[in-house]
């Protein structure tokens, strides 16, 4: 008998093809599941191929929840995803249903499962306000003036990363508090309202998930992926964007790639070697933040898939 009264939930973590996708579905078909999708890309819509968006036949199996919630032109913090995805999680167990959070960014996960720090909320004007000296000096200038007041926060962050660097300008000029001293504050979500059974799903060779990037890559490529990137061009809200590459959906791992190769940068052949680079950094990162985090159990869903399918039913009782 379970001691913990709380419902469950289970939570596949792990880097970029890893076969996270796989098993979730598996999982939501058997256990009577419902997927909740813990991944930056995916709630772009017009992101399909490159970001490895279940397609039909995937939705038709299970319910997804956390899917093209935002325009590629738009933004979504991780502030958003928490409130978001809690309010699906918390509708999904309503129901008797089990959440089954799958995906692989990191900053989700720790919103959704560990609360935010409290911090105030985005101001428009402010906003428009930084967005406007990064027009006149750009990005990186604003960069180095975040390093003056809060070298932490800019060793943490790219010069070119547009989204990140505003938020922390925006957080010290609306209180005068570094972004990087809010973030040590507790904090002040209510605790998360299932047990989760953290699971990290990885092949124990790098090289294996490096062949896997590249098969799936050349893969998307097959499939249409610059074709997407094509489509995605020709929007007339991202035609008309000043600079479209600092977009949180275009920075996407092989989008940003293809959009350069789509400008005429380099051949066929340097796009790939460049987004499967970028993609393998992506699952570099991931590592890092899955080690970092602990309480997680490491499975390789190739050899060890026995053993996983116990574990998820022990945990369910």
């Amino acid at each position: 008998m379970l001691s913990d009264p709380k419902p469950r939930a289970i939570a596949v973590m792990g880097p970029t093809a890893s076969g996270k996708t796989a098993l979730a579905l598996d999982w939501a078909e058997r256990f009577g599941g419902e997927i909740v999708s813990v991944d930056s890309a995916l709630v772009y819509r017009g992101l399909e191929i490159g970001a490895a968006k279940p397609d039909a036949g995937e939705r038709a199996r299970a319910p997804h929840h956390m899917l093209d919630l935002r325009d590629p032109w738009q933004t979504y913090s991780a502030a958003e995803f928490a409130h978001d995805a809690r309010a699906a999680v918390e509708d999904i167990l309503r129901r008797g249903r089990l959440p089954i959070l799958a995906g692989g960014t990191g900053l989700y996960f720790a919103a959704l499962l560990d609360g935010l720090s409290p911090m105030p909320e985005a101001d428009a004007e402010t906003r428009a306000a930084i967005a406007a000296e990064a027009a006149e000096i750009g990005w990186p200038a604003l960069h180095a003036r975040l390093a003056m007041l809060d070298p932490d926060a800019a060793a943490r962050i790219k010069s070119g990363d547009a989204q990140r660097i505003q938020r922390a300008l925006e957080v010290h000029r609306l209180t005068g508090i570094p972004i990087s001293e809010w973030q040590k504050r507790p904090s002040e979500s209510p605790p998360f309202p299932a047990q989760v059974l953290a699971l990290a799903i990885a092949p124990p060779e790098r090289a294996t998930l490096h062949a896997r990037i590249a098969t799936r890559f050349d893969a998307m490529l097959v499939a249409g992926f610059l074709d997407e990137v094509r489509a995605l061009r020709a929007l007339p809200q991202l035609q008309a964007h000043p600079a479209p590459l600092e977009l949180p959906a275009i920075r996407a791992v092989g989008y940003r790639q293809a959009w350069e190769f789509l400008d005429g940068q380099g051949s066929a052949e340097d796009f790939r070697e460049r987004a499967i680079a970028a993609t393998r950094q992506l699952a570099k990162r991931q590592f890092t933040w899955l080690r970092g985090r602990g309480g997680a159990r490491w499975f390789d869903p190739a050899t060890q898939r026995d053993a996983l399918d116990a574990e998820v039913a022990a945990f369910l009782g």
